[in-house]
Order: structure tokens, then C-alpha cells, then sequence
């Protein structure tokens, strides 16, 4: 009989009750003991929603994330979190976000420190606490959470599977805060894992999933070897280990992966299909093999006869050592498509979130051990599905697919190279030395997302709405001239979500209602669906920009969310290349750009946050990926005068390794998160001169905590000692939406006069000047 299990289940909540939990607490609204309460409650109910499962997974609830929840349970705090006061879940929030609560003293407890290190999850938009390693790093076993998840498992008789990561991944995933190697800290790591594996068993489990997705990446010997160190040496514990990898192929650590001593081996068949069945022939007949046959990624059904037709000789051949599961945790897609009554009916045919997903699990499982004839009513529901999106007219667009044979190189060439249209820039705008702006949204309060849902559910007629948004959009501009800013925003009032606003105005899009995943933390996201080609029927962002621009003398930046962002930050079609849909979405922006250009708007901005994220998790294959992003953002920013200034935005992943893509991007300025790793990106510019202006992110808006002047004119002079004072801007890391009006005002204020002081103390050439091409001494 197959076996089938899941890997991880969406942990925020299907209505985001665990959001609004988290949010009370922090605003000290809320108790530590209803916070716990909505936790238990939660984890109950997403295991009463596997019930139809052989295993369920534990410990895979998290009140943050799943990486930090890893570094409590290894007692591998940071330093500056070490000594505190009051209750370990607020220092863990503190480590999180840089402090717990609202209050200056949390239940007694010390200020806010420094929030740690925030970057994304492989190739996802989750964002994870990077682990922080120093060479006397040392580790104590807190099987606490672990622990106390489990029992409340069992206690309701779930067929609990321990979700933990692995050794090597867990050190992987962090950084060395003194140079020192991570692996020499494995040794000291292992013997904390085998305890804990020992008080699972002790506990009353059987098997442990004991995650190691390093293994998709390129890996040096020595990783490798750290591999095969940390296994053999756990491999005289009772716990039965299923080492799980996901999100890409094994290649050339396939034979590695079959010899390490583990009860059982899981890989993702979606991305991996090409690699079963030689990972069977090489496999010990006394593995199990456990195949990730739905993708745990994306929101398509799966084509069930299709997936059977290659999964039937396999079992044959397997038997009882054949599991199958999603091919990676469901964190990442919604929870349920049955809430979903007012998508359209023939996109949501075609449709399976997480509950879904796991019942496309059990139909494939049944038909493996019955025979097809047992679920033919699912597979005649399924094949009408499948075919239906195959030949739906609403899916192609022959108009898109013609202008995409019109695209030449050209189209991605500005006029002139940066140095010439810095100068004309520098004219016409006449910004100061070191000038600051912000990377687009404002604080979203409570009327404005009202003002939203009425309008949406047709409450709030269009003129009532449009004079609410501009009157919000008036307050931004006289909050931000009162704070001195220099280049302003208008403040994002109108929109929900940075992909979402744009996809609702390009034909090819759908949108759910509860299809919320989870980002970080409390913050979620509701990926739109990409179905189809790709166009814009009209100006999407022109009325609100020009608004904004007449009531103000000084430069008003338009706003608008770059091709790859677009289409890595939705669930994307899979019937054709990325590729091809990123440069469909690349003409949608050009169009917007230009218009926006014929408006009078001087400095437009294209965020490309997700530029990173979307890069294949092998450096053998970046060139690629990187070749035809950079190519979609050049088309969507390349059609305008050399006076137009573009700027991008790109936030919280690792920059370092494609700043040569990034460069030739040709943005004029660049705005780029680096607050938290205390402007560890500017190590880059040691080897690499990055040609146009960029602005180091001085504001870590993912914390409440309000930096000081001094703290952003130390960032500063750090980034001026490696990148010519003349090319720096001074800026936040991100948007301020999820911030209140009550922190960003003294953060922007303490940024507006850092910036004057840096004026002071600074001796910059003149913006736009041959001068600022050198290299500023160190």
C-alpha cells in the first residue's frame, strides 16, 4: 500500500487568524496566553484537515518562522538577544522584528535590539531569520516548542511526523558574523541533534522528516562531506529520518543522496521527474522513496492520469516503499479553494490549493491501490478540467503573441549611455547631495483598506472613492514635504498589493478572495493567477501619479512593479516558458511607462524586489534566467528620453553575486535593502564599481524600531567609503505600508536630517558631473 504524507501545511490560517493574533499581541492588546491559545487551536485544526493522511506533520507551526524556530530549539541566539528579561516568546519576536511588544518595557523586559538578518527562503517569497554563527558559537538543546507541539499531536491521536531542519542546511543557511567557517561548527551541532532526534522517539514518534533542500544546490566537497559526516554519525539513534529535499533536482548529488544512512529519501518529482528512475535503480531496497507528485508551489490542478501513467510502473517496481507527497511544504500556496465563490467558475476548474492538493494526494494514492476503476469519477472530473484549460480561448490571445514578434533589441537600449543622461538628469531635476526619497508605499490605515473593501464590494461609488484616495494622496505629499524629503511619492493609497493592483488591471489575470500565503511573519501576500497572455487595456497608475505631481513643486516619482516581479510574485502559468509571459508582461509596462512619461512625470520608478528570488538555485544555470530578466526589465523601462530618470527597487535577498546583472539593468538609480546586514552588500563594491546611483536602505521598515540619526549617517559614511558620495541616495529599505504613521514620521525625519548632516561634513562633486564616475577614495 502507497503511503502518503504531506510536508508542511499553511500555518497562518485560512481567514489569517493567525495574523491578526500576532498583530494584537504586539500592539499589546492581547496576552501571551490567548496568542498561545490561538496557536493550539490552529495546529488542531489543520491536523483535523490532514486526518485523511498515513503521516501529519508537526512542528511545522511556527508564530514566526521555521528557521528562527530552528535557532531557539539549537539555543543559537544572537549575542545582543542573550541577556533579557521576562518570557522567551517575546525575545523571540525580539530576534524577529527587534522588539516584542509596543511598549518600551516588554512585560518587564529589555528595549528592542537589532532584528535579525531577514532574506528569502531558496527561491521563494517566504523570507526567513538567517542564522547568525560566530567560530565560539556553541549550541543547548530547547526541545521545548518541539516537543510540546508533539505531545498535543499525539494526545489527539494525529500520526505525528516531526518536521525539523537538517544540520547542513541549518548551517548553510546562516552567515558567519566573524569570517569564521560554519562548518567547523558541526561537530558541536551534531550531538545537539542527536538529542533531540532521541526525545522525538522518547516522546512516541516513529519517523522524522529532517529537511536538507542544500542538496538541490551546488555543493564543494566540503558540503558534501559535511553530508555524509552529519549522517553517519545520527545514524545510531532510534528515529526513523526521511531526508527531504525539494524545489529542484538532485544532479550531481543524486548518488550522494541514496547512500546517506536514512530510513527514507524524498525528493520533488516536479522538478526532479527526470531523475526517478534512476534515483530507483540506485536506491538500497531497503529505502523508501517518497515522490513529491503535486506541486507544492503553484495552484494548478494536477493532471492526475498523466501523473498515474508514470507512477504505476513505479510502484510495481517499489511496493510498500513507495510514498507520495506534495513535492514541498504547502506554506506556499492558499489553504482552501472551496472558500473561493466568486472567482469564475471555468479558471476555478482549473484550480487546487492546499486541501486540494491534498485530495489530488489521496485520488492518486487510492488509484495506485485499488486500480483506477476505484476514483474514475475524480479522473473524469480532473480530465474535463485539464482539457478545458488546454483549449480555453480566454488562455491565448493572438494580438499578445504578434507584438512579441515585433520585439527587437533596440527596445531595450536607452538613447544615450548613463553619463550623458546623468547630466541632463542632474539639470533638470537639481536634487541636492545626498538626496532622500522613500521606495513608494506609505502606512495603509484602517480607512483607507475600508474605503477599498466598500469600493470593491460596490458600497462606495467611483467619485466617493476617488476623493477619498486623493485626499490621502494630499496628506502624503504635505507629510513629506513637511518632513524635507526631496523626490516624493503619492503614497499607495489605492493599492491592496504591489502585484496584485496591476494584475487587477491586465487582461490574463484572476484573482482570489482568501488565497492569502504567508511572506514573513504576520505580513501575507494574495499572488494573483496568471493565466493567460498578457495585456493592458488601459493607463493603469497615470491619474493617480499626475494628481499627485500638481500638488507639489518637487519631483513625484511614478510608481509601478517591474515584469519579473510580476510574474514571480503571481502563480504563474505553466504551459509556457516564464520567459515568454515575463516579456509579455514587459510590454504591459513599457506602455505604462511611456504613458506616464506623455504625462509629465520625470522620475519613474520600476520596483524588480523579486529579481533575485527567481534565480534557479544552480549558478550553472543563472546565466539564462538572468539574460532574459534583465532583458524583460530593460523593455519595460528603455522607451523614454534621456531625461526621464528610472529608478528600482529591490529588497531582502543577496545581492552580492548578480551586481554584474543588476548593472546592466542601466537603471539610474537603484534603491537596495541593507539595513539589517549593517550594509553588508557594499562589500561587494570593494572588487566590483557599480556604475550609476544607488541608494543603501538606511530604515529597516520590517521592525518598529525608529533609527536614530547617527545610527543612519554612520550607514551612510560606511556606504561613501566605497561608492562616490556624488551617486548615493538616502532611502528606506522598502515601502512604509506596514508601518504606522507614528513610526515612520520620526524615522523619516531622523533620515531627512542625516541627510543634511552628511551634506555638512561631506565634500560631494556635483551630481551628474564626469567627477562622480571615479571611484570615491577610501
Amino acid at each position: 500500500m502507497v503511503t502518503t504524507h504531506n510536508l508542511g501545511f499553511p500555518r497562518i490560517g485560512a481567514r489569517r487568524e493567525l495574523k491578526f493574533a500576532l498583530e494584537s499581541y504586539w500592539k499589546g492588546q492581547s496576552s501571551r496566553e490567548e496568542l498561545i491559545g490561538v496557536g493550539a487551536q490552529l495546529r488542531q485544526h489543520h491536523w483535523q484537515q490532514q486526518a485523511g493522511l498515513d503521516l501529519v506533520p508537526v512542528g511545522d507551526f511556527s508564530f514566526y518562522d521555521q528557521v528562527l524556530d530552528m535557532s531557539f530549539t539549537l539555543g543559537n541566539l544572537p549575542e545582543r538577544a542573550r541577556d533579557y528579561r521576562g518570557d522567551a516568546l517575546d525575545n523571540y519576536f525580539r530576534v524577529a522584528r527587534g522588539r516584542s511588544t509596543s511598549g518600551a518595557q516588554e512585560h518587564g523586559a529589555c528595549d528592542g535590539v537589532q532584528a535579525g538578518e531577514m532574506t528569502k527562503w531558496f527561491d521563494t517569497n517566504y523570507h526567513y531569520i538567517v542564522p547568525e554563527f560566530m567560530a565560539d558559537t556553541t549550541f543547548t538543546l530547547d526541545a521545548s516548542r518541539m516537543l510540546e507541539q508533539t505531545h498535543q499531536a499525539l494526545a489527539a491521536g494525529v500520526k505525528a511526523k516531526p518536521v525539523i531542519i537538517g544540520p547542513v542546511t541549518y548551517l548553510w543557511l546562516g552567515k558567519s558574523k566573524d569570517g569564521s567557517d560554519r562548518l567547523d561548527l558541526l561537530e558541536r551541532l551534531l550531538p545537539v541533534y542527536a538529542q533531540l532526534l532521541d526525545a522525538l522517539v522518547a516522546a512516541g514518534v516513529e519517523w522524522v522528516q529532517i529537511d536538507e533542500p542544500v542538496l538541490v544546490t551546488e555543493l564543494d566537497p566540503a558540503w558534501r562531506h559535511a553530508l555524509s559526516l552529519a549522517y553517519h554519525r545520527l545514524n545510531g539513534g532510534r528515529a526513523k529520518l526521511l531526508l527531504t529535499t525539494y524545489f529542484g533536482q538532485l544532479q550531481d548529488n543524486l548518488h550522494l543522496a541514496c547512500t546517506l544512512p536514512v530510513a527514507g529519501l524524498h525528493v520533488d518529482a516536479i522538478n526532479a521527474r527526470n531523475e526517478i528512475v534512476t534515483l530507483v535503480d540506485q536506491l538500497p531496497s531497503h529505502k523508501v522513496l517518497s515522490l513529491g507528485v503535486v506541486n507544492g508551489r503553484n495552484i494548478w490542478k494536477t493532471d492526475l492520469e498523466a501523473t498515474l501513467d508514470w507512477l504505476e510502473p513505479l510502484h510495481e517496481r517499489l511496493g510498500d516503499r513507495l510514498w507520495l507527497a506534495p513535492s514541498c511544504s504547502l506554506l506556499h500556496v492558499p489553504v482552501d479553494l472551496a472558500a473561493e465563490t466568486r472567482l469564475d467558475s471555468e479558471i476555478r476548474s482549473w484550480l487546487a490549493f492546499a486541501l486540494q492538493k491534498l485530495d489530488e494526494l489521496t485520488g492518486l494514492a487510492n488509484a495506485l491501490n485499488q486500480g483506477r476503476q476505484a476514483v474514475h469519477e475524480t479522473l473524469a472530473e480532473n480530465r474535463a478540467a485539464i482539457v478545458s484549460r488546454r483549449s480555453s480561448t480566454r488562455v491565448h490571445n493572438p494580438a499578445v503573441k504578434a507584438a512579441l514578434k515585433q520585439l527587437d533589441a533596440d527596445m531595450g537600449q536607452r538613447r544615450s549611455p548613463f553619463e550623458s543622461r546623468a547630466i541632463l538628469q542632474s539639470e533638470l531635476l537639481n536634487l541636492p547631495a545626498f538626496p532622500t526619497t522613500t521606495i513608494g508605499s506609505f502606512p495603509q490605515t484602517a480607512q483607507i483598506r475600508h474605503a477599498r473593501r466598500q469600493h470593491k464590494a460596490g458600497e462606495l461609488g467611483d467619485d466617493a472613492y476617488t476623493t477619498l484616495m486623493r485626499e490621502e494622496i494630499a496628506r502624503c505629499v504635505r507629510e513629506q514635504e513637511a518632513l524635507g524629503l526631496d523626490v516624493l511619492v503619492h503614497g499607495e493609497a489605492e493599492r491592496n498589493d504591489m502585484v496584485e493592483y496591476f494584475g487587477e488591471q491586465l487582461d490574463g489575470y484572476a484573482f482570489s478572495q482568501f488565497g492569502w500565503v504567508q511572506s514573513y511573519g504576520s505580513r501575507c501576500v494574495k499572488p494573483p493567477i496568471l493565466f493567460g497572455d498578457i495585456s493592458r487595456p488601459r493607463p493603469m497608475t497615470v491619474e493617480w501619479i499626475t494628481y499627485a505631481q500638481s500638488l507639489t513643486d518637487k519631483p513625484m516619482k511614478g510608481m509601478l512593479t517591474g515584469p519579473v516581479t510580476l510574474l514571480n510574485w503571481s502563480f504563474v502559468r505553466d504551459d509556457q516558458p516564464r520567459a515568454v509571459t515575463c516579456r509579455q508582461l514587459a510590454l504591459a509596462i513599457r506602455a505604462e511607462v511611456q504613458d506616464l512619461e506623455r504625462a509629465g512625470v520625470r522620475i519613474i520608478q520600476i520596483d524588480e524586489a523579486a529579481l533575485r528570488e527567481g534565480l534557479p538555485l544552480r549558478k550553472s544555470q543563472w546565466d539564462a534566467y538572468l539574460t532574459w530578466a534583465v532583458e524583460a526589465f530593460r523593455i519595460a523601462a528603455n522607451g523614454v528620453s534621456d531625461t526621464t530618470q528610472i529608478h528600482t527597487h529591490m529588497c531582502y535577498s543577496e545581492f552580492n553575486d548578480i551586481m554584474p546583472a543588476i548593472a546592466a539593468m542601466d537603471a539610474d538609480v537603484i534603491t537596495i535593502e541593507t539595513s539589517r546586514s549593517d550594509m553588508e552588500l557594499l562589500d561587494v563594491f570593494d572588487d566590483f564599481q557599480y556604475p550609476n546611483e544607488i541608494g543603501p536602505g538606511v530604515y529597516d521598515i520590517h521592525s518598529p524600531n525608529i533609527p536614530g540619526q547617527e545610527h543612519i549617517v554612520q550607514l551612510m559614511r560606511k556606504a561613501a567609503a566605497r561608492i562616490a558620495p556624488e551617486r548615493l541616495w538616502v532611502n528606506p529599505d522598502c515601502g512604509l505600508k506596514t508601518r504606522q504613521w507614528e513610526e515612520v514620521r520620526p524615522a523619516l525625519r531622523n533620515m531627512v536630517e542625516a541627510a543634511r548632516a552628511l551634506r555638512a561634513i561631506t565634500q560631494p562633486g556635483p551630481r551628474g558631473s564626469s567627477a562622480e564616475r571615479t571611484a570615491h577614495p577610501k
